[in-house]
């Protein structure tokens, strides 16, 4: 079967029930695995970066900067990619553009220029981006509606196995197995073999995409949707709410991981090396996959809003704990947001676009725009972290996953606004 028809959009595929898309679903997800594992790189690349060419927290931020605005800057014209060449040219796309961003660490290395790793990591990015525009819509559509979260936690358990091993392999790559020798201590050169690596991994992948065949999922053209037609997105408040829970929870999530070497670094909670550091991060991914296999079970029981309700809540509770503890409390009660951070991203992304018919397309490329979060939250992040310390900073994210709770607790009612102006019951 050929690719998705590039003049239609999808709908999740409720009368197919009984066709097979375990090969499909197990192509895409191991893309989830490996962007996974590429995000999470940044997270032990900062503090090297950062060491390498003496910066500031807010300076070091730039590295997340530069990486997640991509994804405001690349969405929409990812998702009108997607629409007009298909989910499978997506995804090609997306993967010989990362494999680029991957190549051009080795000029940065070279000639030694920080505005060139943010470059290159800007190109990456980008690639990422197309990625998820493709493969987030298109696993969603792979099976009934109503376990569509199911199937992207399960997809996103993948990609924490990413963000678990990431850290780790990080960490032993860019610091060696006994820290940052001194002779390297001012040059970035251990920074090319890991993405070298990285490009011919995406490069291969891309040869395999090549020659799969992707099945069409049922879908609707605006004129033949009957739910959808005649409406606009901003008359979906569950989207329009939802947009902004995922700029949230992609800075929350980023921000926490982001600091967490130099936190560990702190003298008042653990005094760590960084290559100890970098490596217990893998811990804070490594929860998000464990939650994220749990979710996958759970969320065909319980509804979306409330396990995202409960989550949040929880999320909050650590981090007031983590903020006012030190030692090993601190320590422990900040990395076990890892498992409540596991079923938010698919959980708001696929009850954001509940119910969207011929504008989900278009709904998913919104929400991958938010994802800008991760640009701008680590970034005031770390000018509360550069003027108040790392500690206090953390009450950023705080106030992310505030809102979170807020959207979960109102998303019944906000997604029966849009119910009501499109005529459903």
């Amino acid at each position: 079967m050929s690719e998705i028809n590039t003049n239609q959009t999808y709908v999740a595929a409720s009368n197919d029930e009984n066709k097979n898309y375990a090969l499909p679903l197990a192509a895409m997800t191991t893309l989830f695995f490996l962007w996974g594992f590429i995000t999470v790189l940044n997270d032990v690349l900062i503090p090297r970066l950062k060491g390498v060419f003496d910066l500031s927290y807010t300076e070091a931020m730039m590295i997340q900067f530069c990486f997640f605005s991509a994804y405001f800057v690349i969405s929409l014209p990812a998702g009108a990619l997607v629409k007009k060449f298909g989910y499978k040219n997506g995804v090609l796309s997306g993967l010989l553009i990362a494999s680029a961003g991957c190549l051009l660490f080795y000029p940065a290395v070279v000639v030694h220029e920080f505005w060139l790793f943010l470059g290159a990591l800007f190109v990456l990015a980008s690639g990422i981006t197309i990625l998820q525009v493709s493969a987030n819509p298109y696993v969603a559509a792979l099976g009934p509606a109503k376990t569509a979260s199911s199937r992207l936690n399960l997809a996103q358990a993948l990609n924490s196995l990413g963000t678990t091993i990431g850290p780790y392999v990080g960490a032993m790559l860019l610091f060696g197995a006994a820290g940052t020798l001194a002779a390297d201590a001012g040059t970035a050169d251990n920074v090319k073999v890991p993405y070298l690596m990285l490009a011919a991994a995406l490069l291969t992948i891309a040869v395999v995409f090549a020659f799969l065949k992707l099945p069409t999922i049922a879908a609707h053209s605006e004129e033949q949707d009957c739910v959808a037609k005649g409406h606009t997105l901003t008359e979906a408040p569950h989207l329009m709410f939802g947009v902004a829970a995922i700029f949230c929870y992609v800075g929350g999530e980023v921000a926490i991981g982001s600091f967490l070497v130099n936190y560990f670094g702190q003298a008042n909670i653990a005094g760590l090396e960084e290559h100890a550091a970098a490596k217990l991060i893998a811990y804070y991914w490594g929860g998000a996959m464990v939650g994220r296999f749990i979710g996958s079970a759970a969320l065909q029981k319980v509804l979306p809003s409330n396990a995202l309700l409960f989550n949040a809540i929880c999320i909050i509770a650590l981090l007031i704990i983590s903020m006012n503890t030190s030692g090993n409390i601190a320590m422990y009660s900040v990395l076990a947001i890892g498992l409540f951070n596991s079923i938010m991203f698919p959980t708001i992304f696929s009850i954001a676009i509940d119910g969207l018919g011929s504008l989900t397309s278009k709904g998913s490329g919104w929400l991958c725009l938010a994802i800008v979060g991760g640009a701008l939250v680590p970034l005031l992040q770390g000018v509360i972290a550069d003027s108040a310390g790392i500690q206090l900073s953390f009450v950023i994210p705080l106030i992310c996953y505030v809102y979170i709770a807020w959207y979960a607790k109102s998303y019944v009612k906000l997604h029966s606004i849009w119910n009501e102006k499109v005529g459903l019951k």
